[in-house]
């Protein structure tokens, strides 16, 4: 007889939470707000975990899971009309379901539904984007404090379709370095992008560490941290093509680690720590992540 409290037991991997969420209501109306509520965490952090971990944005994966279970149905002996399972998969028309069923499966839903003989129709559903790339990451043993940070930089709102902009504000930014009262150690700033913004959106500012009582550059940005108790992970660089290695370290801190950690995330900025004269770029180099956590 199956234990009741096992059976019950809470989960305690807030992405895995949210993922049998949707499971439990894959066609009912979700949002991410509710999916981030199921998970526990702010729609920011769930929208980066999520992602790191699962290769889609929350709303894409629930999309994906939506046209997964339609082939299904599709191969099923009560078949629904194509134009019930578009309106069941949250779609506003059957061309828009067609499309998006299309892109997925590579022929149109009616001819899907033909090829039922087709073994294991959803094979391959959700494999991963990103190439397998090894990293070499470590973490601290404990959370670490560090004290105050005031930051200059550029920054800009980014979402899942134009991250890609990121390095162009590292550009402007080693474009006018050094700065009067710059340290020489340079911050990736991640936070939560402004009210008002699209769902999980981040805002991102390439900047420079600097002094406390250093001028304020013009035309910069400033964002002055408090003191704050962080997750540490180094990354060491291995000489290679440097997106593909930071891609693979995001995904394994905040699609694992920090699930995993046991630490409750704290409402302020994640950082990337690039140290003075840092060539991230060749072999044996390194960066660091901070996450910050609840003391």
């Amino acid at each position: 007889m199956t234990d009741l409290a096992s059976a019950v037991a809470p989960i305690n991997d807030p992405l895995e939470r949210a993922r049998l969420h949707i499971d439990a209501k894959l066609f009912e109306p979700l949002t991410l707000g509710q999916l981030a509520e199921a998970a526990g965490l702010s729609a920011y952090h769930f929208t980066r975990q999520f992602g790191a971990r699962f290769g889609d944005s929350p709303m894409a994966y629930v999309r994906a899971r939506r046209l997964a279970a339609a082939a299904d149905r599709l191969c099923g002996d009560a078949s629904p009309t194509l134009i019930d399972l578009a309106f069941d998969c949250g779609f506003d028309s059957q061309e828009g379901f067609t499309r998006a069923f299309k892109r997925v499966f590579g022929v149109p839903p009616g001819r899907y539904r033909r090829a039922i003989n087709q073994a294991n129709p959803s094979q391959g559903f959700l494999m991963h984007k990103a190439a397998d790339v090894r990293i070499q990451l470590s973490q601290t043993p404990q959370p670490v404090r560090k004290g105050r940070l005031r930051i200059a930089g550029f920054a800009a709102a980014f979402n899942e379709t134009d991250k890609a902009g990121i390095p162009k504000l590292w550009d402007r930014l080693v474009e006018r370095m050094p700065f009067e009262g710059g340290l020489g150690e340079t911050f990736g700033v991640c936070s939560a992008a402004a009210p008002g913004s699209e769902p999980g959106a981040m805002r991102y500012m390439a900047g420079v560490h600097l002094a406390a009582d250093a001028p304020a550059p013009e035309g910069l940005e400033i964002v002055d941290l408090p003191p704050q108790t962080y997750l540490i992970f180094r990354q060491v660089m291995d000489g290679g093509p440097l997106q593909p290695q930071m891609l693979a370290a995001a995904r394994e801190i905040w699609g694992e680690r920090v699930p995993k950690s046991g630490h409750r995330l704290a409402q302020a900025p994640d950082l990337e720590f690039y140290p003075a004269d840092s060539t991230p770029d060749q072999a044996g180099a390194w960066v660091e992540w901070w996450v910050p956590v609840e003391d």
